[in-house]
């Protein structure tokens, strides 16, 4: 399979793809250049909201708006007029770092990890902000926290540490949020890259994205073999989600960091949106419920 440029541009670190089912679109980030975009499928348009500080990734708030995790923490957002509430700030403490990846888990609690600004290794953390809007460290020492989701039957939460090439299975309990049985479910080769963001499909399988893998591959967690892949036309792919009616087309973001002149002239869609139909269809976003 190979994906087809949507929307056409040149984000530095675009990031944090989610489908908002209600609303109808695509929310994803340019965590570099501050951007929060709201992509429309319906009538192609792609909305800039420029924020003051570095968005990491965005989710749909169940009471309305959005939640997001700034370099400086948890906040609520109106997307309509750019107004912060916030919320948490569970790493006020480390000026060296900021909130990366994240999504909410099936109960509405909004799970968020953090990174070195510079990518050094073992200064993330994964937090859980739960809908009182209380904050609980469940994972420290991470390198860059990554593409987290879980399993259609809300048993399993997978987390990758894209410095390591490896994503991680966790037993999880709805109720109370908490995980446990830390075990590797997916190696990456070197050849494919750096996973990076993630989702998953309605069969339970994952799809990854490869920073400098040029792909989205997907993975059978159980036994970590893959199963398919899509080609970008692009080397630096950040995030997936899948979206439109029916949750049956996956978009996908694309970086151009790091990437020098030569580089750039050689990848002319480098930091664009992409989208394909991979023939099988995603499990829907949770909201924020706090």
């Amino acid at each position: 399979m190979s994906a087809e440029v949507v929307i056409k541009t040149r984000s530095t670190l675009g990031e944090g793809a989610i489908w908002d089912a209600a609303e109808g679109v695509l929310y994803w980030v340019d965590i570099v250049e501050k951007i929060l975009f709201t992509f429309n499928p319906t009538c192609g348009t792609n909305r800039e909201l420029k924020l003051e500080k570095s968005i990491g990734t965005v989710v749909p708030r169940g009471k309305g708006g959005l939640t997001v995790a700034l370099e400086d923490g948890f906040h609520n957002l109106d997307p309509a007029t750019g107004v912060l509430e916030p919320i948490a700030d569970p790493e006020s403490d480390k000026p060296d770092t900021r909130f990366n990846d994240g999504k909410c888990d099936p109960s509405g609690r909004f799970w968020a990890g953090t990174m070195g600004r510079n990518g050094e290794a073992g200064k993330g953390s994964l937090y859980r902000l739960d809908v009182d809007g209380s904050v609980t460290t469940m994972l420290s020492g991470i390198h860059i926290s990554n593409g987290i989701c879980w399993s259609p039957d809300k048993r399993t939460m997978y987390h990758t540490d894209t410095l390591d090439r490896v994503i991680r299975a966790y037993d999880y309990d709805d109720k109370s949020g908490t995980i446990s049985g830390e075990r590797t479910v997916v190696t990456v080769a070197e050849k494919d890259g750096f996973p990076d963001g993630m989702t998953i499909d309605a069969e339970g399988m994952l799809w990854v994205a490869h920073w400098d893998g040029g792909r989205v591959i997907r993975y059978d967690p159980d036994t970590g073999r893959k199963l398919a892949e899509v080609s970008v036309p692009v080397s630096r792919v950040t995030s997936c989600a899948f979206g439109g009616p029916g949750l049956g087309t996956l978009y996908i973001t694309t970086a151009t960091m790091g990437m020098d002149e030569n580089e750039m002239a050689d990848e002319p869609l480098a930091g664009s949106l992409f989208a394909c139909e991979p023939g099988v269809v995603g499990m829907p976003a949770f909201a924020y419920e706090g």
